[in-house]
């Protein structure tokens, strides 16, 4: 049985000004398959947060709209899903439990969102826990943990690892309305720590994906606990 590696991709990957990025990661998780079975979290990136502005300023209550940006991650997957075609369960799953059942087909499952109130890095943490994935890889837009956000100060720190109570600390300011959450959330860290998953952040482009995933010093290691 190949094991199971859950990716968290950034909204970026499902850019509109870049259909060849969508095609060249696709293309990357077909060669991976061969050895590992992909589990592809979408996030809804710019997109959602467009439609989340939209419709916060016409009055839509939070739970509206992380619907919203639930239904615009799935459609993201869907991208993905229709570039990878007979290699992909044939939908994003909609619950935890079709998750379970898409992982269990054996083909490189793609999923959004799942549920209100819960970002995304929440939802590639609760699918590593169902499929008892190997790892967890939070792809994102910088290349990893940072002591302070490396957009806005040049002189951020990255870490090459850092304990789950350190980052609990850094995190503890973060945004959690719809559309706000960039790095890693408290929740998705509760289940990353209970289940001991072993997690990375790192930088979403397929080169720092496949060192990664082979074990290789990437990004920044949540350290955890012993199982």
């Amino acid at each position: 049985m190949k094991k199971k590696i859950v990716i968290k991709f950034s909204g970026k990957v499902f850019a509109m000004d870049n259909v060849k990025l969508l095609k060249d990661y696709a293309r990357f998780l077909v060669k991976i398959s061969k050895t590992y079975q992909p589990i592809i979290v979408a996030g809804g990136g710019k997109i959602a947060r467009h439609y989340i502005t939209h419709a916060r300023s016409s009055g839509a209550d939070e739970s509206t709209l992380d619907e919203l940006g639930i239904e615009i991650s799935r459609l993201n997957a869907k991208l993905l899903i229709y570039a990878l075609k007979d290699k992909a369960y044939p939908h994003p799953p909609t619950t935890l439990r079709e998750a379970k059942q898409a992982v269990d087909s054996g083909l490189i499952v793609i999923a959004g969102g799942l549920h209100p109130g819960q970002s995304t890095n929440g939802t590639a943490a609760l699918i590593a826990e169902k499929v008892d994935a190997e790892q967890f890889l939070n792809a994102t837009d910088v290349s990893g943990i940072y002591d302070s956000d490396p957009n806005k100060n040049k002189k951020a720190k990255l870490f090459k690892t850092i304990e789950m109570k350190n980052l609990k600390k850094l995190l503890i300011h973060e945004d959690s309305v719809a559309g706000g959450y960039d790095l890693m959330d408290i929740v998705a860290l509760k289940i990353i720590e209970r289940s001991k998953i072993k997690t990375r952040v790192i930088k979403s482009d397929i080169k720092t994906l496949e060192k990664a995933i082979k074990g290789g010093p990437a990004g920044t290691e949540i350290l955890l606990g012993k199982k």
